[in-house]
């Protein structure tokens, strides 16, 4: 069963002779369970779809189903109970004023949750983090305290389905793998459905069963990570992509080694 159905998404913004078409009959299927990825240049609608998804974005056209459920245009409670979603920057995407409790109790709040107090000792626990981070404010926090907080926002809903967007992107090297690492854990742990925007192959290949790749809100092609590792891909978009990757990490390597 899909989990996520995406059929004939189209998305474009203004109107007559200033109208711009961001989506091109986006077809999209993800799996219970599945991690999927989006991957393609910047501008090539990977977030746009989230956004649609998320209902960031209202005025889409085509179909949109989730759990065998058909989303409508305008928000509601149930969309966002199945479905989170994890941002680019998690400084930017916490209250600067809020301590980490109120960030954490406000979804609950929102939906009549009881047991606010059990609920967010244990996803905090599930992130990494203990009791003591419930008092602290974003700014006390490292980068990669405050995106497991952001993911524990996400999931303290217990949502069925993370929309991921790059959220490894702002973070360091190091940091970038902790944070890979919890969410594939607790993908396993919690029966997660992960469909993720990247930029970055090798957080594709490490995290996600299959990709699509998109080029100016086009999907040119749909592969599993295994074959896209193994150098699998039928379109010249994607081998131009894979080259890319491999030349800059040449280049950083390359870099490193003058360094040493």
């Amino acid at each position: 069963m899909n989990m996520i159905n995406i059929e004939g998404l189209n998305l474009s913004f203004g109107s007559g002779s200033n109208e711009s078409k961001i989506l091109h009959d986006v077809n999209i299927q993800v799996k219970a369970g599945e991690s999927f990825g989006l991957v393609g240049e910047s501008g090539s609608g990977k977030t746009t779809v989230l956004r649609c998804l998320a209902g960031q974005y209202h005025h889409w056209s085509g179909q949109l189903s989730v759990n065998g459920n058909s989303l409508q245009h305008k928000l509601d409670k149930k969309r966002c109970i199945d479905m989170q979603m994890v941002f680019q920057d998690p400084y930017g995407s916490l209250h600067p004023r809020h301590s980490i409790e109120t960030a954490l109790a406000e979804p609950l709040k929102i939906h009549k949750m009881d047991n606010k107090d059990q609920r967010i000792s244990s996803i905090l626990k599930k992130v990494g983090l203990d009791d003591s981070f419930r008092y602290r404010s974003p700014h006390q926090l490292s980068g990669g305290q405050r995106q497991r907080v952001a993911i524990a926002r996400a999931l303290i809903l217990e949502p069925q389905i993370l929309l991921l967007d790059e959220p490894t992107s702002a973070l360091d090297v190091s940091v970038q793998a902790e944070i890979l690492n919890l969410l594939k854990e607790l993908k396993e742990k919690e029966g997660l459905t992960y469909l993720m925007v990247t930029h970055d192959l090798g957080v594709v290949t490490y995290l996600c069963d299959r990709v699509a790749v998109m080029q100016n809100g086009h999907i040119v092609e749909t592969i599993s990570s295994s074959n896209l590792a193994n150098h699998g891909a039928s379109e010249p978009y994607t081998k131009m992509l894979l080259d890319c990757c491999y030349h800059t990490e040449a280049r950083l390597n390359d870099t490193t080694s003058f360094a040493n």
